[in-house]
């Protein structure tokens, strides 16, 4: 992303320096063409930080500022944004809509302590929303849910509201309503009343408010109390249980609006202010302190004077300013010439430019503290999820890890340049870097570059970023599957290899057992070599040469998972052992006992979600049967749309959407994630048993 120099925060633009009371975080997350950009926009302009709503068809928003997100019309990066209104900092980040970019949308629901899901009016409930809501709810966050495009024609807002207490529970409740066919909107909450003129389009003020209310109180047994003996409690008095009810889920505000012609708007901002938890009054996120078993739960303390703890949920390489770690103050005061530390790591990185963002500007500030969403520039050291502080002896502090989907879409890719293979891998790491969902790996086997990703409109926009912003070229191959081989029994052999050249030679011999492990559990190396049959030093040297033959498969050119290697004898010499002759002989009598202990492949298989127009989820429940597909239910949504859920081999969706497309008129959209492995039909294994012992011959 370009970046113009930095420029100054405006004075008196923002809160009282670390001021978390007058702090809101807040991410804008749903499904693409929800309106989440314009809605920013709009937004933006109400605060006075812009002067007109930029408009994403003519690329001049200031969220979407990539130059593919431009030209896609879509968001395809999460974008960090601040502004001012009533005193209060509110930093909003607008999250991209496409299940295939959600390496990019959940990290952000770190950093907020509201997670807004926007509903596009006239589509409905959609997956993805119902998605975001889940992984919401999951962190504990407080959730709202903004309807968004209620001006838009033939919408049925009052069967949508309905649709959203069904789908997400009566906690879902209207803090406004639609009023004037959607050209306005009147206040539910702090007005038991609709003004003269101005009622609600369904419903009535009085009741809406009335079940805000008593949603609210049930939370507190006093204001339970007072509610039934004075029939009602002033609004304004029910800050502290309207944070409880939102802190425990027992109240997810539904806020109607039109980012696009600003109806609420400016009522929204209120509700932002005056409504949604500062960093104190939300749910503060689980920190770790240790590892595995050893583990210990921790919360930050929301303040200011305490050693810094910070998150980074977001990394960005700029082409002008070098790397960029985006992270969220939990703890702590972060000035210009605070020294951090990354992690574990044991030397700290000076701070030397601390910035707010907008979009792709960078605004300078001296300090911020809890609650605030900053950024620092050329510290090599950051990566995405690292903690930052300031004092040694807070080492090996985490979050609890996201539960982002497996990337399992696959594409080969070879420089079209001779020579650039090590630009290639450069880049790709810088991609890998941004992404927690894309994975790149060297595949031994074939010498392939291959890149994993969430989707087909994953991948295409990486080749698009390699190719314009990059400038690398590449050739692809037909998306690979991330195949797997493993074993269903035990075998044990022995390889004594032993190489003797005039000089020195080479001699090592290696016993071992090889045993299956429960699916998903990795690799175990055991050693248990009596009386120094092989020498320490030499037991690595051992287990790199399991590895090698691991990574590059023994039956049909696959990575080996889930097995147990247990190392039971072997024999040196003393002149002329060496490391590799180890390597060889472990290499080498792995293979001898995985092709004796029942090896075979493992292929991914996948939940798939589709979304379509119901008249043709015959159709697709039919095309799936054929693909090895097992269908495991389907949903009526709003708007004469249905959707199925089915798990099936990813191999049999290979290029799916061109196939679904046919099936529903173009409409039709799916997801994937992976559900697990399971063993390959025993002609495809024998088929792929064949192709690789070719390829080995070749």
């Amino acid at each position: 992303m370009s970046s113009p120099a930095p420029r100054s925060a405006t004075p008196g633009a923002a809160p009282a320096a670390h001021d978390w009371h007058h702090i809101r975080t807040l991410a804008l997350v749903g499904p693409a063409a929800a309106g989440k950009t314009t809605l920013a926009e709009a937004l933006l302009q109400q605060a006075g930080v812009i002067g007109a709503a930029g408009s994403i068809e003519r690329g001049s928003t200031v969220s979407d500022f990539d130059p593919i997100e431009r030209r896609m019309q879509h968001s395809l990066q999460s974008s960090v944004m601040h502004l001012t209104h009533q005193d209060c900092r509110i930093h909003l980040i607008d999250t991209p809509g496409s299940a295939d970019f959600l390496g990019q949308s959940l990290p952000a629901l770190e950093a907020v302590e509201t997670a807004a899901i926007v509903i596009n009016a006239a589509a409905g409930i959609e997956p993805m929303a119902l998605r975001m809501m889940a992984y919401a709810a999951e962190r504990k966050l407080d959730r709202m849910i903004i309807v968004n495009r209620i001006d838009a024609p033939g919408v049925d807002l009052a069967g949508l509201l309905a649709s959203l207490q069904e789908a997400f529970g009566r906690e879902c409740l209207p803090l406004n309503l639609p009023a004037n066919g959607g050209r306005e909107v009147v206040d539910c909450w702090f007005a038991p009343e609709a003004a003269p003129g101005h009622e609600a389009d369904f419903s009535s003020v009085a009741a809406a408010h009335r079940a805000l209310v008593e949603q609210v109180v049930e939370v507190d047994g006093d204001f339970v109390e007072r509610y039934l003996n004075d029939g009602d409690v002033p609004a304004s008095e029910l800050h502290a249980p309207l944070e409880q009810a939102l802190r425990e889920g027992h109240l997810i505000p539904v806020f109607f609006v039109s980012g696009k012609t600003g109806v609420g708007v400016a009522p929204l901002l209120d509700v932002i202010t005056q409504l949604l938890p500062d960093p104190s009054e939300g749910n503060l996120p689980d920190f770790y302190k240790g590892e595995g078993a050893e583990a210990r739960l921790m919360h930050a303390q929301v303040d200011a004077s305490q050693h810094v703890l910070a998150h980074v949920f977001k990394v960005a390489i700029d082409a002008y300013v070098g790397k960029l770690g985006v992270f969220r103050i939990h703890q702590g005061t972060v000035g210009r010439d605070s020294l951090l530390y990354v992690g574990d790591g044991r030397k700290p990185f000076k701070v030397g430019h601390l910035f707010l963002l907008q979009g792709k500007e960078h605004v300078e500030v001296p300090s911020a503290g809890p609650g605030d969403i900053v950024a620092v520039a050329k510290v090599d050291e950051i990566a995405y999820d690292a903690v930052l502080h300031d004092a040694a002896e807070d080492d090996h502090i985490h979050l609890k890890p996201l539960p982002f989907p497996v990337p399992v879409h696959g594409l080969a890719l070879k420089p079209k340049r001779h020579g650039d293979d090590q630009r290639l891998a450069e880049v790709l790491a810088k991609l890998a870097a941004e992404d927690p969902c894309l994975k790149v790996e060297q595949v031994a086997s074939t010498h392939e570059t291959v890149v994993y990703g969430l989707g087909e409109l994953h991948l295409r926009v990486l080749l698009e970023r390699l190719r314009e912003t990059y400038r690398v070229e590449v050739d692809t191959a037909p998306p690979r599957i991330a195949y797997r081989e493993t074993l269903t029994g035990s075998a044990s052999a022995q390889y004594r290899h032993k190489k003797q050249t005039g000089g020195a030679g080479q001699f090592g011999e290696v016993h071992l057992t090889v045993e299956p492990l429960p699916r998903g559990a990795g690799f175990e190396f055991v050693d248990v070599v009596k009386g120094g049959a092989i020498p320490g030093q030499f037991m690595p040297a051992v287990e790199k040469g399991v590895r090698l033959a691991m990574e590059a498969g023994v039956i049909a050119g696959h990575p080996v998972v889930d097995v147990r290697v247990t190392v039971t004898d072997g024999k040196h010499h003393s002149v002329d052992s060496k490391e590799i002759a180890f390597v060889t002989a472990g290499k080498k009598a792995f293979i001898q006992a995985m092709k004796e202990a029942g090896p075979v492949v493992l292929e991914p298989v996948v939940d798939v979600e589709i979304t379509a127009a119901a008249d043709s989820i015959g159709d697709i429940t039919g095309d799936l049967a054929s693909r090895r597909g097992e269908v495991r239910g389907a949903d009526t949504l709003v708007g004469g749309l249905a959707s199925v859920r089915a798990r099936a081999p990813l191999s049999e969706l290979s290029g799916y959407q061109l196939r679904l497309n046919s099936l529903t008129r173009g409409e039709g959209r799916y997801t994937l994630a992976l559900s697990h492995y399971d063993v390959v039909p025993a002609h495809v294994q024998a088929e792929m048993v064949k192709g690789f012992q070719l390829h080995e011959e070749d």
